[in-house]
């Protein structure tokens, strides 16, 4: 089976993050293997507690899974500060070698800082030029280009242009925190704007934007085109959501 890398942090709760990577990437019959950038401990309405491991010790997992495994895409969550995010620049393949799906984790659902400022900025200058698909909601794209969130398609599209700008080959901007009967997701590249509509399924539940990422690092693995690993993700997320 194809290999996907999952660089990102623990959930205790099993909502979000490693768990909820590995239950999608299952789904789709993908092997994993991962490397762990924080340890958290999380209830469904706040992060009580986050361990943040040493970065080289994620460079050296990230190091040690390539050795182990062929990796046919690669999904990265959140990297907790500066040093991890240097380290995994630091230890990842050129784009053009090997997809790279990136999660923006910046803020827990609670409001947690999970990626501080110059995390944030590192991820900018380090990281970006090096991503396949950026996939960030409304509030992460907001906090990445310093400006306040989209309240309209429109607006989606062009903060989504304005972060294709800083470097990677694809911005898909979630629609998730939008207004509307209608959850638009707006796919921007190089080959032009696509959109990925959904009815909006009512309530809400964690580890969305990871299973998302997930899906579509899963589908690109397998060989599908982006546009073709986008629809497989929103499917995905929006069954989730409608299992509650």
């Amino acid at each position: 089976m194809t290999g996907v890398l999952v660089i990102a942090a623990s959930d205790s709760s099993g909502g979000a993050g490693l768990t909820r990577d590995v239950e999608v990437l299952a789904h789709f019959g993908c092997d994993v293997l991962c490397a762990v950038t924080a340890v958290t401990a999380q209830t469904d309405s706040q992060v009580t507690a986050i361990h943040v491991v040493p970065a080289p010790v994620v460079g050296a997992q990230i190091s040690a899974a390539f050795a182990t495994h062929r990796v046919g895409a690669i999904k990265i969550g959140m990297l907790a500060n500066a040093a991890t995010v240097h380290a995994v620049a630091q230890a990842l393949p050129p784009r053009n070698l090997m997809p790279l799906v990136l999660d923006p984790v910046l803020t827990s659902s609670s409001g947690a800082v999970l990626l501080d400022a110059p995390g944030r900025e590192a991820l900018r200058s380090e990281l970006l030029a090096r991503t396949s698909l950026l996939t960030p909601n409304i509030p992460e794209a907001a906090l990445l280009l310093g400006e306040e969130p989209a309240n309209s398609l429109d607006e989606m599209q062009r903060q989504a242009r304005a972060l294709l700008d800083l470097g990677p080959a694809a911005v898909l901007m979630k629609g998730g925190h939008s207004q509307g009967d209608t959850a638009v997701d707006v796919l921007v590249s190089a080959d032009g704007v696509r959109m990925f509509s959904a009815p909006r399924v009512a309530g809400t539940r964690r580890g969305t934007g990871c299973a998302l990422a997930s899906a579509i690092a899963a589908g690109i693995a397998q060989g599908l085109v982006l546009a073709d690993a986008c629809e497989q993700g929103k499917a995905y997320v929006t069954a989730m959501l409608r299992r509650g």
